[in-house]
């Protein structure tokens, strides 16, 4: 992916031709245009290359640290822990303490995709603890920065089945989120509606599927970008899987489907859809679902 073609021919490689760049490839992300992505990211990439302002060392980082995240959703682990150590090492480059506080999650992502979950959690809070004493940085860029590192430690110790820490990292997210005051897209997504999104995950893990559906209840799903109203949806669809409700699990991955289709196309949700053609004398269309999502 990243090995691609040369800048686009005409490209400006001007900072202000980089910054928009960035934001093409985070709206790309944020509407789950996966395959787009991944065609336009290289040259976007090389573009950063080409320009000779230092302050390209910071578009660099963050389309790194983005191409870890597509990676992770296209299944590529090889190719996220490449991209996510080139984020890190980017950002150190750039002194950017933002995009490495970023690229640090990305390391935990990579670290809990290989199971080694302990790592991973402390890799994401060592980054939030960090950036607690960033006073100089932009205070919502840090604030969002430092609550999304600490959902994603919750995260990580869900998995490992660490309820304690779970619940106390979660704890952290929404304090952070309470200092913040409202959803906010600036060094990534996050606000009361992303710690709450992190909560539905959260208590799936930990085998609490009523708590989560509960948590779900709150969130205003039309109000998210449609990568996170996917999200939220195939959470919802594995808390009812493990009620064992196949209707309602069936009705989330739809809803997930109509927000976002590639975001459906992803192993773990093939899975989970071919899971329930055994329920398909009373799932309607689920056999058409599961292959058109590529599950069956």
């Amino acid at each position: 992916m990243l090995y691609g073609p040369p800048p686009l021919a005409g490209a400006d490689p001007t900072i202000n031709a980089l910054s928009a760049a960035v934001q093409k490839c985070q709206a790309d992300f944020a509407a789950c245009r996966y395959d787009a992505l991944a065609r336009k990211l290289p040259q976007r990439l090389a573009l950063t290359y080409a320009c000779d302002d230092d302050s390209a060392v910071g578009a660099r980082a963050a389309l790194f640290n983005l191409a870890t995240r597509l990676c992770i959703k296209l299944g590529d682990d090889r190719l996220s822990a490449v991209t996510a150590d080139r984020a890190v090492t980017t950002a150190r480059d750039g002194a950017d303490l933002l995009a490495l506080a970023e690229a640090h999650r990305m390391v935990s992502s990579v670290c809990r995709r290989r199971g080694d979950y302990e790592r991973a959690t402390k890799i994401a809070v060592h980054a939030a603890e960090q950036l607690a004493s960033g006073k100089s940085i932009d205070r919502s860029g840090r604030l969002s920065t430092q609550g999304n590192l600490y959902a994603s430690a919750a995260y990580s110790a869900a998995k490992a089945g660490d309820r304690d820490s779970a619940n106390a990292l979660i704890t952290e997210a929404a304090a952070v989120a309470t200092q913040l005051g409202r959803d906010a897209n600036v060094g990534g997504f996050f606000g009361p509606s992303q710690v709450a999104l992190h909560q539905v995950s959260v208590h799936h893990l930990l085998g609490d599927a009523g708590a989560a559906i509960s948590h779900a209840r709150t969130i205003a799903v039309d109000r998210l970008p449609a990568e996170r109203q996917a999200r939220l949806w195939i959470d919802v669809a594995r808390a009812f899987d493990q009620w064992d409700k196949p209707e309602r699990c069936y009705r989330a991955l739809l809803s997930a489907e109509v927000a976002a289709p590639q975001e459906v196309r992803r192993g773990s949700v093939r899975t989970l859809a071919t899971g329930l053609l055994r329920h398909d004398r009373v799932l309607p269309d689920v056999r058409t679902f599961a292959k058109r999502i590529g599950g069956a």
